[in-house]
């Protein structure tokens, strides 16, 4: 048995994770050796909360007073992506359904459909001057996760690992967990170009969230074959001169797979959480799904030293994607608010918010109008939408940006994806247009060829 064919048959006789076997195989050094960034770091960990669908800026963190005021009110389709969409030559306002009130001690308004959010906007920088370049669901999401709206790239998470490498080799660095694909599918969490070490590892909530990660043969025997595999892998080594950092990486990467066994259902396992941590992220002992265990999940893999957890509450189908009726945003909100709350509350309580920054976005807003005054649902904006930041290096209680008085178009200190990521990196402590990786000739980044750092929203 040659030393290629016994390297293939141990390694795939205990798959742990999807597309492990690139990482067991990546030819590019070591490249979850944990790295300095450009400059110290205020955040070490992002943990991403991404709604799917689109929600409503008007109806959620982007009060329109004017909007409601005006209702029915008929307005000038003059802008190309409605004028030339049939049944649009005429629209109408249509206002908010939901109430807005001032909360915490900076008195940022939030709508009744986040109570509990809100009380937790001392902590928030909410930032309502957000666009992006697609109208699509498919374009606009592969833009918030890659910063390219048409071409496969690396995500957001694949950059972070890539420019940070891992603090725990027994957990992957970059973590998904969904209950379903959303638009785009695997491109929101793959590597690209990057070493395949930094592809997304996707965690489906259930009794059995990472498949196969038990071992298909006793631990005993296990560690026999992982032994001999070694011997093998060290004789070779020894053959090419004593140092070779592709072989080293790979003998570093066996004893992490061997590791994450153990490091995986242990990070999982939620049975030492008090009963009421449990009752704060509204879930049950036993409860093995939901957004509420996602939170609790994305808590204790950053604990554990996993660099960047995404969360994406729902996937491409009973989504915030409101054409037909506004009220579908109730049940969506009611599963995400009172969790999100918690993980914001438990971090800081446990002293780990400074250090952990919380991304909550979605791929656009949705439309402040509709063809007919009396329309109960909104269409696609990508004009204008909010999303907001906390913790890490964030300045909490504050607003930055503004719509118009309709909620039409981003008009002050307006904020595109590009500007989103390079502030997202720059907590992380990199100058976003110097994290680049050579690929096909040129130098990429996140970023492409744009993006400013949104100052103002560091404290």
């Amino acid at each position: 048995m040659n030393r290629r064919h016994f390297l293939q048959s141990s390694v795939t006789g205990s798959m742990l994770f999807p597309g492990i076997v690139q990482q067991l195989l990546a030819d590019s050094g070591d490249p979850l050796a944990p790295h300095t960034p450009h400059y110290p770091a205020r955040a070490k960990n992002i943990i991403f909360l991404f709604m799917t669908g689109g929600v409503s800026h008007v109806d959620t963190f982007d009060p329109k007073p004017d909007l409601t005021r005006d209702h029915g009110k008929e307005i000038k389709a003059d802008h190309p992506e409605i004028k030339d969409r049939p049944g649009y030559e005429r629209i109408y306002l249509k206002r908010p359904q939901w109430e807005f009130f001032p909360q915490g001690e900076c008195g940022t308004e939030v709508s009744t459909l986040f109570p509990h959010i809100g009380r937790c906007m001392d902590d928030i920088a909410v930032i309502r001057s957000m666009h992006t370049s697609h109208s699509n669901h498919y374009n606009a999401t592969l833009g918030m996760h890659t910063g390219s709206f048409a071409f496969a790239r690396p995500s957001i998470g694949s950059w972070v690992s890539y420019g940070l490498g891992t603090m725990n080799r027994n957990l992957p660095g970059f973590v998904v967990i969904a209950p379903q694909q959303t638009y785009a599918g695997t491109q929101v969490f793959a590597n690209d170009f990057l070493p395949a070490a930094h592809q997304g590892t996707l965690v489906v909530p259930g009794a059995e969230p990472v498949a196969n990660v038990a071992p298909r043969v006793p631990t005993e025997r296990q560690a026999l074959e992982l032994a001999a595999l070694s011997e093998f892998n060290r004789s070779h080594l020894a053959s090419r001169g004593g140092h070779d950092p592709l072989l080293e990486a790979r003998l570093r990467t066996f004893e992490t797979a061997f590791g994450m066994q153990m490091a995986v259902p242990e990070a999982f396992d939620f049975t030492q959480e008090t009963g009421t941590t449990l009752e704060s992220y509204a879930l049950n002992r036993d409860q093995t799904s939901g957004f509420g265990w996602q939170c609790l999940a994305a808590r204790r893999l950053v604990e554990r030293g996993v660099r960047f957890v995404e969360l994406i509450d729902t996937g491409s189908s009973n989504n915030w994607d409101a054409h037909g009726d506004m009220m579908s945003h109730v049940g969506l909100a009611q599963n995400v608010d009172q969790p999100i709350a918690a993980l914001i509350q438990d971090l800081k309580q446990r002293g780990l918010l400074d250090e952990t920054l919380i991304v909550w976005t979605t791929e656009f807003g949705r439309t402040p109008f509709n063809n007919t005054a009396d329309a109960k649902g909104r269409e696609h904006h990508s004009w204008a939408f909010s999303s907001w930041l906390a913790g890490g290096g964030v300045k909490g209680g504050i607003v930055h940006g503004a719509t118009d008085e309709y909620g039409m178009h981003a008009v002050e200190n307006p904020v595109h994806v590009h500007d989103f990521h390079a502030t997202i990196l720059h907590l992380m402590g990199f100058n976003h247009e110097n994290l680049t990786y050579r690929h096909a000739g040129r130098d990429y980044r996140l970023t492409d060829v744009a993006g400013h750092v949104v100052k103002e929203v560091l404290a």
